[in-house]
């Protein structure tokens, strides 16, 4: 036996080849093979190993995964169960099917996508398994695109062109037949929608919707942005037509059935660039001693009817998105800036939480309906700010009043076992042509804080009032504000990696957690690792979303939170006030399964708003570093890929990628489970939250990224010299972990594959 043959059979065990040919099944799921054959694949030569081939597929056949079609000739087995569900897309091209009809996500090989890209909805075949193994199958029809219009460059040729993607929704170019080109020219981004895509061709093919401009130009970046969000540039003409329509003079029989507080001292605190303002406080001192404090909120549901045109559109879009230099709103002017903005010296339509508050903010009365208001004063934060440190002004004794109220709901809510997450907000100095000239960062002062209290407590309250049943009654139909429980794994992962700073938190119940998680962000408060720290924790915890079904906010440590206070920008807030009215007027309880469709759309909307404006910020901090190429910035290892590391900016937080391809002096490897990038033969690591110093390499505004070139390391870390080499099973890890919006375009994908090999 020759020495490579022998190398073969201890290589190659039982069970490592099981999953090969398993995998082997799996991307061929209509052929059949025989042992001669599968051995062929696997390149073994060896006559032992090819013994067990066949003893494994006997196996796989008892475990009825495989059929024998004729003697020695082995197929996989096909079941007749088929699922619907989400594709999830990885950065290999493989996919996983999120189903709620699955217990486990199903993998699908890239054979299998039958061209179903990254959000589809897709009825999947799903293969015969072992119970030991994960789910498998393959797409057999596209239910529902998530998307058909892209966004990228086009580039022409005199026979054809293409356009190639700048998001990362779509790995393939898409053929745009001459005719098709709408006067676009080479090297101009676009809009393309997808037309037809022939099975037994890889790239779909597409024509031209609109012409976005130069690569570059901040106009043309941002309203790729929203293309490639899919989000609307202007209003529909019978949108704005509805809206012009509605008298801006207040009926008489309308205030007559409303509570009147337009004599009570009633103003608003807002960002000095706010254009709408949807909540303001009103306040007087009670006969008692108690204050009352009114949460009055823009009535928008008076305004925008169920099912109207205004309605429609508001609910299609589900939220306003705040880009950098500019606002998609949910309503259109006339309402968001004008009859519902509650500018002051103006009587103003609101639905009100009133509520009754003694010297400890206790909560001893309260009432909510519809109101009128009329607001004394616009304060900015900034001004309300200066008069909590000391300054003089307008209804300076109300703001103290307030704040002291607000201070104390505060404490009480912290030590019920809220979590602090006071983050960081970048903020972009912008010109009149809408080129970044500065960066700056936004902090929440007091007088934030004292609008966000009382906002709090209506939310909680409005919820309450709902929610909150008697024994042997039903609860009614309502839209929740809920953030469930932390995942226990992502806690025991995020505490192993904080403990390398020095910092702990207990996981031992709910408040134990809570209370160390606030003393971490006390902790890692002016610190290098405090923005990535911040970041990872907020990972950590459940995402936030609307539903009908109440499960409580664990991060606010509420039982019952709804969204009531900005209809003029959250259309859940709107269902609220109409669903809130119904009940107080003593309606049956609404369809719950309508509204829980409702709630979903909204959340998504939600996902896409927020993804579209961390983009929009991504830009502008690539176009501010854009005249900085060479210069040296020290930064923080914030995030640790197969790819390279990113590293933040200390003195910016803008982010950049150093490439594990152009780190020198060895080859580098991803240690997934320690957040690392390895040295094979040097040991040497690079990990999160290491001090490093970078070189601006690159700022390429098109894909809104920036690349770094690593200078120095305050980092001496080694990794142990006899650590072991990961497993198959870790190996496979990182796919599952960095599969969401981390494909990239073929084009990168095989100059990656290309400089991998270089380097070995």
């Amino acid at each position: 036996m020759s020495k490579k043959e022998k190398k073969t059979t201890r290589d190659i065990g039982k069970k490592e080849l099981h999953r090969l040919l398993y995998d082997i099944f799996s991307m061929n799921p209509t052929q059949c093979f025989n042992y001669k054959q599968l051995a062929q694949q696997l390149r073994i030569k060896n006559m032992n190993a090819k013994q067990l081939i066949m003893t494994v597929l006997h196996e796989m056949k008892n475990d009825n995964m495989l059929t024998e079609e004729s003697t020695g000739q082995f197929k996989l087995k096909i079941s007749t169960i088929y699922v619907t569900g989400i594709i999830d897309l990885t950065a290999k091209g493989t996919a996983y099917l999120v189903s709620d009809e699955c217990k486990e996500d199903v993998f699908i090989p890239q054979v299998g996508l039958k061209h179903a890209l990254n959000g589809d909805k897709v009825k999947v075949l799903l293969y015969a398994r072992s119970s030991k193994r994960r789910p498998e199958g393959e797409v057999v029809e596209i239910l529902e695109r998530k998307k058909e219009t892209f966004v990228g460059i086009i580039q022409c040729s005199k026979q054809y062109a293409f356009l190639v993607p700048t998001g990362k929704q779509l790995p393939y170019d898409i053929f745009i037949p001459l005719n098709e080109l709408n006067g676009a020219k080479d090297g101009e981004k676009a809009i393309v929608k997808i037309t037809e895509w022939p099975e037994n061709q890889k790239n779909p093919v597409g024509k031209v919707l609109e012409v976005l401009g130069t690569p570059g130009d901040n106009d043309t970046e941002m309203n790729a942005i929203m293309a490639e969000f899919e989000l609307p540039v202007q209003f529909p003409a019978s949108v704005e037509k509805a809206a012009q329509k509605i008298k801006d003079t207040i009926p008489a029989e309308e205030i007559k059935n409303r509570r009147d507080f337009r004599d009570i001292t009633t103003f608003t605190i807002d960002p000095k660039d706010a254009k709408d303002f949807d909540d303001a406080l009103s306040i007087q001192k009670l006969k008692n001693g108690n204050y009352e404090v009114g949460v009055h909120i823009a009535d928008v549901s008076f305004y925008v009817t169920p099912d109207s045109t205004l309605d429609k559109e508001a609910y299609s879009r589900a939220t306003s998105v705040y880009l950098v230099d500019r606002t998609i709103p949910m309503l259109p002017e006339h309402l968001s800036n004008g009859l519902c903005s509650l500018r002051p010296n103006e009587e103003k339509l609101c639905f009100s939480a009133v509520f009754e508050l003694n010297e400890n903010a206790e909560v001893m009365k309260q009432w909510f309906g519809r109101t009128i208001i009329k607001s004394d004063r616009r304060f900015t934060y900034e001004e309300a700010q200066a008069m909590i440190e000391g300054e003089d002004g307008d209804f300076k004794s109300e703001i103290l009043v307030l704040n002291n109220l607000a201070q104390k709901l505060r404490d009480a809510r912290f030590q019920n076992g809220a979590i602090a997450f006071d983050r960081i907000e970048v903020r972009f100095d912008i010109d009149e042509k809408g080129k970044t000239t500065g960066v700056y960062f936004k902090r929440s002062k007091e007088a934030n804080k004292l609008i966000e209290e009382f906002m709090l407590l209506a939310n909680k309250k409005v919820a309450e009032r709902i929610g909150k049943i008697k024994e042997g009654q039903k609860a009614k139909t309502f839209v929740y504000r809920i953030h469930d429980q932390p995942n226990s794994e992502k806690l025991e992962d995020f505490s192993r990696f904080i403990a390398k700073f020095g910092y702990r938190i207990r996981t031992t119940s709910p408040r134990q957690l809570s209370s160390s998680m606030n003393k971490l962000m006390e902790d890692v408060q002016d610190r290098p690792e405090q923005n990535m720290i911040e970041t990872l924790a907020i990972r950590t915890m459940a995402k936030a979303v609307y539903s009908t079904v109440n499960v409580g906010h664990y991060g606010l440590a509420f039982d019952y939170y709804s969204h009531f206070t900005s209809p003029i920008r959250r259309y859940p807030d709107v269902m609220t006030h109409r669903l809130l009215q119904r009940y107080l007027d003593g309606g049956r309880s609404a369809n719950a399964e309508k509204y829980e469709e409702m709630c979903k759309h909204c959340s998504d909307m939600e996902q896409v708003a927020s993804n579209a404006e961390r983009a929009s910020i991504k830009y502008k901090q690539v176009e501010f570093m854009s005249d900085k190429l060479g210069q040296n910035f020290m930064g923080t290892i914030s995030g640790v890929t197969q790819w390279g590391f990113y590293v933040e900016l200390n003195d910016t937080k803008c982010e950049g990628l150093v490439s594990i391809t152009e780190l020198e002096g060895d080859y580098y490897e991803f240690d997934e489970e320690n957040y690392c990038i390895v040295g094979r033969h040097h040991r040497k690591i690079y990990q999160l939250g290491d001090q490093v110093l970078v070189k601006v390499a690159k700022a390429n505004l098109v894909a809104r990224q920036l690349d770094f070139s690593l200078v120095g390391s305050e980092s001496n870390n080694t990794a142990p010299a006899a650590a072991p080499k990961a497993s198959a099973s870790r190996r496979e890890k990182p796919e599952r972990k960095l599969r969401r919006g981390r494909r990239g375009n073929a084009a990168s994908n095989r100059k990656e594959r290309k400089n991998n090999r270089k380097k070995k």
